[in-house]
């Protein structure tokens, strides 16, 4: 998957790690631990519906379209393959296809791989349905794709019944305010509700967006960190901003992935108040995907790369961190590149896991 920042070796070489090396889902089965739902294309955020059931946000796996350099230099092409898919009575089917989808076209050494498309999902208040369908690159580039194009970097808006639309451009307002500035860039992703509004991480524009009746403002942005690189010598990193949630103390919290050269534990839990500059609320992790709280207060950071996106290892991790301070990892080694997360009414985590593959996604259950 592409964030803004991550290379195309570094995307084949988690595709190419699994690949060599397949892991079956059932090989994970333990007590507490359930794969639900599997055969999935690149899938990503996952929410509960006003009917219970679990919706995932399926990336795709691109197609044989119009294709472009997307803003990690990797060539990335267009197909309507992305998904929002229902998972429940004993089934899973796609409620809604052919949304768009960039990935490594069919004449990679992986094709299908890395796909941008729906990211986050969301139900609001009246049982809408909302999403996130990223693009990883300038805006600008979007009309190259034909007119399929035109739905990424965007927000979709659908219903349990039926239909969907496009609606608010974040590509558009990246395009028009660059509020991070820098190079400009689009992919957004994570999602949240806050105080009724929308919030949506924009991972590739390296802010935060809000949402209300269509109007987009900004509501936090994030600057660049100065690192070691990996000769030694200091370079900037991107923060890149994946995932949003609502904090037991109303206020917004957001994790970061962190840009090249992803280093091991250099991505932060940001605590973050409109108006104010974001606060550090923990750190020391890697590679953050998503974060959520429980009703305890206990939050969950899931990192797509617990040993860093450049190590070639697809090994995950889903660390709990309790309000004292307390982190323990869950089922370590078991997340195998995760991609999204949601915890249900039960207490139980649901969390995707091979989600930069096309057709072997799945979503398993964990109970703490």
């Amino acid at each position: 998957m592409h964030i803004k920042t991550i290379t195309t070796a570094a995307a084949f070489a988690l595709a190419a790690g699994l690949l060599v090396a397949p892991l079956d889902a059932t090989d994970w089965k333990r007590p507490s631990f359930e794969v639900i739902a599997s055969g999935l294309d690149n899938p990503r955020g996952l929410a509960f519906g006003p009917d219970r059931a679990l919706y995932v946000a399926e990336a795709g796996r691109g197609g044989n379209g119009a294709c472009i350099t997307n803003g990690a230099g990797a060539n990335v092409c267009f197909g309507k393959t992305g998904a929002i898919t229902r998972i429940g009575d004993d089934r899973t089917r796609r409620l809604i296809s052919g949304l768009p989808s960039v990935a490594a076209g069919p004449t990679s050494p992986a094709p299908g791989t890395q796909a941008d498309g729906p990211h986050g999902i969301l139900f609001d208040r009246s049982g809408h349905g909302i999403a996130t369908i990223g693009l990883g690159a300038n805006p600008n580039l979007r009309a190259s794709l034909g007119p399929g194009g035109a739905g990424l970097a965007r927000v979709l808006r659908f219903r349990l019944g039926g239909g969907f639309r496009f609606a608010e451009d974040l590509g558009a307002y990246e395009n028009a305010a660059n509020p991070a500035g820098g190079t400009i860039d689009s992919n957004p992703f994570g999602i949240a509700r806050l105080a009724g509004n929308v919030i949506v991480a924009d991972a590739g524009a390296n802010d935060i967006i809000q949402v209300d009746d269509g109007v987009l403002s900004t509501f936090a942005v994030f600057e660049n960190r100065v690192v070691p690189g990996p000769g030694g010598a200091p370079i900037p990193m991107q923060p890149v901003p994946t995932s949003v949630a609502e904090g037991p103390d109303g206020a917004l919290y957001v994790g970061q992935l962190t840009g090249f050269p992803f280093p091991v534990g250099g991505a932060r839990v940001f605590r973050v108040v409109q108006g104010s500059a974001p606060e550090i609320f923990a750190e020391g992790f890697t590679n953050i995907i998503g974060i959520a709280f429980d009703r305890q207060g206990t939050l969950y950071v899931l990192e797509i790369a617990h040993n860093s996106l450049l190590s070639g290892n697809p090994v995950g991790a889903l660390i709990k961190v309790s309000p004292d301070g307390t982190r323990q990892e869950l089922f370590p080694g078991a997340l195998i590149s995760p991609g999204g997360m949601t915890i249900g009414r039960d207490g139980a985590i649901y969390v995707t896991r091979f989600a930069t593959l096309p057709g072997v996604g799945d979503v398993v259950r964990i109970q703490p």
